[in-house]
């Protein structure tokens, strides 16, 4: 019975058009179904009243976006609860990200969602109006059911342990203090900043290959060629995050003279940022090349930079620093994201730190640098954001505790607050009067590549906006969880995913 219940989209468009012609009328529901329970049930039962056929579509686990834990369950799982209860006729899987498609494809004559989408500000990505529009334009209707209101994601966070203890303790005291709203509104306010993005744009590429053993003569990894993936990283992923969440993104960025990628940057770069490019003589664009062994899992085995890590001339500095002298007054916030590969030299960044009303700053350890790129480079700043390794280094510090070691660089740079990320132990924030460390919400990882860039793009502007610096933190954890499920900047942090794992976290 199940089976000749689970069928394909084609397949249901075909029933639909038959069942219409006997006169039949068609109710259609749409969702993810996690973890099925009585409030789905009534939702269905009501659902049905209105019409004699109840179609049940769901959404693919690709397509969830309610962060790494989500779904649970697999959608073969999910489909097949669905098709065992009595109440409904049909299920299928969705093939688009959304109902509009599928309303459009299928066109039943009710749509029905909960009550919880009556009140629009219930749903972030105001899907709910593009899904009366398709509803309406195949002449059907939506409609609502109104009976008991229940969170899956509230009762996975309870019943089946996602989270560590700690995890689990820190969310659900913070969903006591504070509200989600309260949270979304915090990262809305960021939309009306004017924010300045500085720093080398850095294009990412992996060579994909499979292990195939030792070279017969020779102590080298021999791999079959698969594919390759080029992505824009460094300042480009920085300012492609802010696009989604900011109005008003200006990203100053230097360009090599030869090799210049400048049409892929321009492809890949979100259209809403202004550009400020300059151009580095006698030098490429910078390229990093990975070599990734694919399957089973990723595993990068060797790197090379295209690049020239040479300090800029005098004319070069004069050119940038007349420029980001015009300009730097005009933003609320400055990011500057220094990846040690000759760009910022010391006048420019006294210029930064001189004409920039708040300036947020990461200084990158990596391969190409040396380790000679400390934030102690900047005598000032209103927020440092670095990873544990790079506050280390610049402590000469390999055993203490941060929290003896956060003061030091913060008298050392005049900037009260600091932000350490440290992977799956999550994070450590540093202000005047107070340190406090907010776990991490998943273990889940594909990449870390540019979770760092990531934390630092949206944290910024609510440290600007001085948005509590526990919620700060929080935020920050959840755009590091959403974005280690990522390989490499091949998708930026998006607001609505942001919202919705947001308010996953907090359902409690």
């Amino acid at each position: 019975m199940i089976n000749n219940k689970l069928v394909s989209l084609e397949e249901l468009q075909n029933i639909i058009s038959n069942l219409k012609t006997e006169g039949k009328k068609i109710v259609h529901c749409h969702g993810v179904f996690d973890l099925l329970h009585i409030g789905h049930i009534r939702h269905f039962e009501q659902a049905k009243k209105c019409g004699d056929i109840l179609i049940v579509t769901l959404t693919p686990d690709e397509f969830v976006k309610k962060g790494p834990h989500n779904p649970v369950f697999h959608h073969n799982i999910r489909t097949e609860v669905l098709a065992s209860l009595d109440i409904v006729d049909y299920v299928a899987l969705n093939k688009w990200p959304t109902a509009v498609e599928i309303i459009k494809f299928l066109k039943p004559n009710f749509y029905v969602k909960g009550i919880e989408y009556r009140n629009i500000e219930n749903d972030y990505s105001q899907g709910i109006i593009a899904e009366e529009n398709a509803i309406k334009e195949v002449g059907g209707q939506l409609k609502f059911t109104d009976d008991l209101v229940f969170s899956s994601s509230a009762l996975i966070n309870r019943y089946m342990n996602v989270f560590t203890k700690e995890t689990e303790n820190f969310l659900i005291e913070l969903s006591k203090k504070y509200h989600q709203k309260e949270i979304i509104n915090y990262i809305e306010q960021i939309k009306n900043l004017k924010i300045l993005v500085i720093g080398e744009a850095i294009i990412d590429e992996y060579c994909y290959g499979k292990s195939i053993g030792k070279a017969g003569k020779e102590p080298i990894l021999a791999l079959k060629y698969l594919k390759t993936e080029k992505f824009a990283g460094g300042t480009l992923a920085i300012a492609n995050h802010l696009a989604d969440f900011c109005d008003n993104v200006t990203l100053f960025t230097l360009l090599g003279e030869i090799n210049t990628h400048k049409d892929f940057i321009e492809e890949h770069l979100n259209k809403k940022i202004k550009r400020a490019f300059h151009h580095k003589k006698d030098s490429p664009t910078i390229v990093k090349k990975r070599f990734i062994e694919e399957i089973p899992d990723l595993k990068k085995l060797l790197e090379f930079y295209e690049f020239n890590d040479n300090d800029l001339d005098y004319e070069q500095t004069k050119e940038l620093s007349i420029h980001l002298e015009k300009i730097l007054p005009d933003y609320d916030v400055v990011i500057v994201a220094d990846f040690g590969h000759g760009m910022l030299n010391t006048e420019l960044i006294n210029l930064i730190i001189t004409k920039s009303k708040f300036l947020a700053v990461n200084t990158q350890v990596n391969a190409g640098n040396m380790g000679y790129n400390v934030i102690s480079k900047y005598s000032k700043a209103d927020y440092i954001c670095l990873d544990e390794r790079e506050l280390r280094l610049e402590c000469l510090n390999k055993k203490s505790e941060l929290t003896e070691l956060l003061p030091i660089v913060a008298k050392r740079v005049f900037c009260d607050k600091i932000l350490v990320t440290q992977g799956n132990q999550g994070c450590i924030i540093f202000s005047s009067n107070s340190i406090k460390k907010i776990p991490a919400f998943s273990n889940h990882v594909v990449d870390t590549m540019g979770a760092g860039d990531a934390f630092l793009s949206i944290t910024s502007p609510l440290v600007a906006l001085n948005v509590p610096l526990e919620i700060i933190g929080f935020i920050g954890n959840a755009i590091g969880a959403l974005k280690v499920k990522t390989v490499g900047n091949k998708e930026p942090i998006e607001k609505i995913a942001l919202y919705k794992y947001l308010k996953s976290l907090m359902s409690w």
